[in-house]
């Protein structure tokens, strides 16, 4: 029970922290920090695919392939928003 009770403080707090750092953000650095969540993402599914491979009970796999498939949706949708992006600042031809 410990475990648990410590593994959600940490998740809360972790949770605080990281919405007092991204409300601190200005507006002109979302960008990058949106590309570092997308890398953050890529380690997610890496984990995810850690755990839906282990050795474990049904539930494990089941959230494991539950995580792949949200980390994948994160991920291509974050590449679909940078392209759009970095379509902005491309030249027009006439």
């Amino acid at each position: 029970m410990s475990s648990l009770i410590f593994s959600l403080f940490i998740f809360v707090l972790a949770c605080f922290i990281g919405f007092e750092l991204i409300s601190k953000v200005p507006p002109t650095l979302h960008t990058p920090l949106m590309s570092g969540a997308n890398a953050i993402s890529g380690i997610t599914i890496v984990g995810a695919l850690i755990v839906a491979g282990s050795v474990g009970g049904q539930l494990a796999h089941i959230i494991g392939f539950l995580a792949i498939i949200f980390a994948t949706i994160n991920v291509v949708g974050g590449f679909m928003v940078t392209d759009r992006m970095l379509e902005m600042f491309k030249k027009k031809e006439d």
